[in-house]
């Protein structure tokens, strides 16, 4: 029991530490990205793809040098060690959308199985009796690409918000997760599935 605790405990600290030295490095502000901090320490970010908002705990300190941002925490408490990390990293993730955006890509896996991007609207075939539809919100713009023979269908996911692009990733992947068996379902373009045998394979 206190093996395990100390165990914990060095973990804990390891993390600290690390999200520690994510927080020391500044964040480099492209060109046509301004970013400002308002009241309440509220962190606003404008780029060529759109505009992000962010609240910081009042505890740390947000400040632009020389074209870079720079995070700084009061103390080395645990707290602040691992929000100094943390919002340096939604930051980082904030300046990087509004300047280059991110992409997912996802794979549906299955005869028959497909997708339609009509405008904000997602429709679905996933070998239900029925078609699937799923409203995007505008701050994310998708693509779907024609299968080619012997090939599955992919839907390109794009949006300036990482966040938010993560949330609806994966509200699109529990539409029809991939099974274990024959890995049938949505998947990331590039994700290991643990796959596991069926019972005659494993009655050989």
């Amino acid at each position: 029991m206190l093996a395990e605790k100390s165990c914990a405990i060095s973990i804990k600290q390891f993390n600290n530490k690390k999200m520690s030295r994510i927080g020391k490095l500044p964040v480099a502000l492209p060109q046509g990205v301004h970013i400002s901090v308002g009241d309440g320490n509220v962190i606003t970010v404008k780029g060529p793809l759109g505009t992000l908002t962010q609240k910081v705990d009042p505890d740390i300190k947000v400040s632009v040098e020389g074209g870079e941002i720079k995070v700084e925490r009061p103390t080395d408490q645990p707290r602040h060690r691992s929000m100094h990390g943390l919002y340096r990293a939604l930051i980082n993730n904030m300046v990087t959308g509004v300047s280059t955006g991110f992409t997912i890509k996802q794979e549906l896996v299955g005869v028959g199985y497909r997708v339609e991007a009509k405008g904000q609207i997602l429709e679905f075939s996933l070998g239900y009796s029925h078609s699937i539809h799923l409203m995007l919100p505008p701050e994310i713009s998708a693509t779907a690409e024609v299968a080619r023979k012997g090939a599955n269908p992919v839907l390109t996911l794009k949006s300036h918000d990482k966040q938010l692009l993560g949330m609806v990733a994966a509200k699109i992947r529990s539409l029809r997760k991939p099974e274990p068996y024959k890995g049938k379902g949505i998947k990331f373009v590039g994700e290991q599935l643990r796959r596991k045998a069926g019972k005659s394979a494993s009655s050989k």
